[in-house]
């Protein structure tokens, strides 16, 4: 379920008035009177909640999944074949847009950065001309520059230094002694100690998410948060998307370089290394200790195993064991991209000798 201090969730919704919504038909179990009260991941979704099912990969988390409904793409209903034992089948012309129609159902309201609060209590403003919730909660020691902006219900730990012109939104949690310098802005976000915030950092901003298709590119709501743990250091005009669905994590004691790109759901270890340029697409996970060097692109839905290394200027395409290095473009196993440059430069002189 939806975070309530970021989400008004506009349901419950029975199955027909669902389907009707999102132009879906109820091809299995189809009790058009269940009732369902969110929606959820293909993973955490539960008997009351909504998924949907298009990716490959997560094909047998659908066949083990719990959730009281799913929406299906039309064309893949016939080769599944076995279904999950008590989950509604709603079959959709395409599933992702029909879920992202779904969501707009429950989550009618999903804002941008809000600073606001549900009552319309307006900020105040404070000595060091910054601008305060009335219910935003300060420990003591936090210092606020010129110009901040703490929206309604967030709250801020003792010894935290917020750089002037930054924008915390509503509901978001800072924890203790960290550094956020000025020009950042943090929404659906929890933020925990000591954790350092470069100039111009982005954390909670909608993740990239769009049913791509002639009729226009639909905009699917986004309403995760970003979990980011202790002592992660976060530089210059870098960007953290919040989840999807489920959250977008960064683990204990990463550090992220200049101009990096995280995208929605993605799952960063403890001590995870990302230099400059890099980006990490959606749904992807990052084990402990992970080092990606600068200018990498990572794509979506893929993992890289505790230890694993990636070269600069390498594209990653699949999959990278624990405690490999890989490098090229596609990366592959040092060793073997090596080789291949090696016997490209050897042919390269042999053709220059001719």
């Amino acid at each position: 379920m939806a975070d309530a201090r970021f989400y008004r969730n506009a349901g419950p919704f029975r199955l027909d008035e669902i389907a009707q919504a999102v132009g879906a038909e109820i091809i299995s179990d189809g009790d058009g009177e269940r009732t369902l009260e969110d929606v959820a991941s293909l993973q955490s979704a539960g008997p009351r909640d909504l998924c949907f099912f298009t990716h490959p990969k997560y094909r047998d988390d659908f066949l083990g999944s719990k959730a009281g409904a799913c929406i299906l793409d039309a064309a893949k209903t016939e080769k599944l074949g076995t279904m999950p034992k008590g989950t509604a089948i709603l079959a959709s012309k395409d599933a992702y847009r029909a879920f992202g129609e779904a969501v707009a159902l429950f989550y009618p309201e999903v804002d941008g950065l809000d600073v606001s609060s549900a009552d319309g209590s307006q900020l105040k403003k404070t000595d060091s001309d910054a601008y305060v919730a009335v219910d935003a909660v300060l420990e003591e020691d936090v210092n606020l520059e010129a110009g901040v902006v703490v929206g309604a219900g967030a709250r801020i730990g003792r010894g935290t230094s917020i750089g002037a012109h930054t924008v915390i939104g509503r509901g978001v949690t800072i924890g203790r002694n960290c550094a956020i310098a000025p020009h950042v802005s943090i929404s659906y976000a929890l933020i925990g100690d000591g954790v350092i915030f470069h100039p111009g950092v982005r954390v909670g901003q909608d993740g990239f998410g769009f049913a791509m298709g002639p009729q226009g590119h639909r905009k699917i709501p986004q309403v995760g948060r970003v979990l980011v743990q202790d002592d992660v250091e976060v530089g210059a005009n870098s960007c953290i998307d919040r989840g999807f669905l489920d959250d977008t994590i960064i683990g204990e004691g990463s550090k992220i370089d200049n101009l990096v790109q995280i995208a929605h759901n993605v799952v960063l270890g403890r001590g995870c290394i990302i230099a400059g340029q890099s980006g990490v697409s959606g749904s992807s996970k990052l084990g402990a200790f992970v080092a990606i060097g600068g200018r990498v692109g990572i794509s979506g839905h893929i993992e890289l195993g505790d230890g694993a290394q990636v070269a600069g200027n390498s594209g990653v395409p699949r999959d990278v064991p624990a405690g490999e290095i890989h490098a090229g473009y596609p990366a592959k196993p040092i060793a073997l991209w090596r080789r291949e440059v090696a016997a490209l430069a050897k042919l390269a002189r042999g053709k220059h000798k001719d």
